[in-house]
């Protein structure tokens, strides 16, 4: 089943002063499904070409001061490479602060249906400067290609 994007309503409680934010939904064939599992499911096992295509990423904003990697919390719990925030059975929320921007992922889930679970994954976004409203239009298109193709892949 392929991603649908739906309407974010901002402020959003998980980054109150985000400017900016997305959302993605997929229904997918497990009931019962929690927050932690569809975010694991979604961020420890990332396709080869967005690992390569961060590698680059890192690789061209480290001129500029932006955090190549997460590093900073380090000690902090993880899904993927994205530090947990806040969680609940029903709502993971992960990400970190930066000079350039502030974001969150929130993966939110909840039942559809008696054999099926709705997962959405919501970036939220707060642009400090220029250089956060630069850098988020510039990956822009491979933020939603990665994110719909991430959910899409939970869906199988």
């Amino acid at each position: 089943m392929k991603a649908r994007e739906i309407p974010v309503s901002l402020p959003h409680q998980a980054l109150m002063e985000a400017d900016w934010g997305d959302c993605f939904e997929v229904v997918v064939a497990q009931p019962g499904l929690s927050a932690e599992h569809a975010a694991r499911r979604a961020f420890e096992t990332m396709p080869a070409w967005t690992g390569a295509l961060m590698a680059l990423r890192n690789l061209l904003v480290r001129p500029f001061g932006i955090k190549g990697d997460p590093e900073a919390a380090a000690k902090a719990l993880r899904i993927g490479m994205f530090p947990i925030v806040a969680q609940s059975h029903g709502e993971v929320v992960m990400g970190f602060d930066d000079r350039h921007l502030d974001f969150r992922i929130v993966v939110e889930t909840e039942p559809s249906g008696d054999h099926h679970t709705s997962v959405r994954l919501m970036t939220l976004v707060r642009r400090h400067n220029r250089l956060g409203r630069i850098y988020l239009a510039t990956i822009m298109p491979f933020h939603k290609l990665i994110v719909a193709r991430t959910l899409s892949r939970l869906a199988r």
